[in-house]
């Protein structure tokens, strides 16, 4: 049995051609106007920089006054210890909210955290304070990381509160108490303002400071901290901004 093929149908002579609409990409977007490259020589690529640094909470200004940026949140717990006052651990607290994270501080000095918290976040509840052994979970996780703050003086005692990932402690330690030692060992990372001669000799050997370093330790200003692990160490000024400057004040290195 013999089949009879036929042309495919397609428009015929002198007909109107229907308009065909360009075909837009899904993800990409409407067409922008035409326009000309950007072309650079050869002479000129030299001129570009791109000034990118580290993510995280910015601390300050390191000694080249370049931004000194602090990793604070990671998907595993990380603990940090500052041998300083508390203006400095608030500094950082007011910006880790910035970013978005909450803040919880433990502490038996809510008189000095109490003016921080109600400034910070714009009337959000993103600074909360727990009296002394009273700090639950605070569920931390990759899109709410959480900043505890343990301000318990030169003797804290071992946190109740489970480690967790994107969960960051810091202890505030006003001056070298009797388990320091400890104290100092078990940090990822320390930041130590002026301490006297012998709380620096004691920081050197904990954390191998050169002698350079331990030198330099009593001598800090209230707005300078040395941050250090056993492989890197690097010193950083806290610049408080204007509203910064209304809530807490100059920079003090003992309240």
């Amino acid at each position: 049995m013999a089949y009879q093929t036929y042309p495919a149908p397609g428009p015929q002579p002198g007909a109107e051609q229907p308009r065909v609409r360009p075909r837009i990409l899904p993800g990409f977007g409407l067409r922008g106007p035409r326009r000309e490259k950007h072309v650079l020589t050869v002479e000129d690529l030299g001129a570009l920089s791109f000034p990118v640094g580290d993510d995280g909470v910015l601390i300050g200004e390191d000694v080249q006054q370049q931004p000194a940026v602090l990793g604070l949140f990671r998907p595993s717990a990380y603990d940090l210890v500052l041998v300083g006052g508390v203006w400095t651990a608030q500094i950082i607290a007011l910006r880790a909210a910035a970013t978005g994270a909450r803040i919880a501080v433990e502490t038996a000095r809510s008189q000095l955290w109490g003016p921080m918290a109600q400034a910070a976040g714009g009337g959000q509840p993103c600074v909360t304070i727990h009296q002394v052994g009273r700090l639950g979970p605070q569920g931390a996780s990759v899109n709410s990381p959480v900043l505890v703050v343990r301000d318990l003086g030169v003797r804290p005692p071992r946190s109740r509160l489970s480690a967790a990932p994107w969960q960051t402690t810091l202890t505030l330690l006003p001056y070298l108490g009797p388990n320091a030692a400890r104290v100092l060992n078990a940090a990822d990372l320390v930041g130590v303002q002026r301490v006297s001669p012998q709380e620096a000799e004691l920081i050197g050997r904990v954390l191998s400071l050169g002698p350079q370093d331990v030198a330099s330790l009593p001598t800090l200003g209230d707005d300078m901290t040395l941050w250090t692990t056993r492989m890197r160490r690097q010193y950083v000024r806290a610049i408080a901004g204007q509203a910064e400057q209304q809530v807490l004040g100059g920079p003090r290195r003992m309240d």
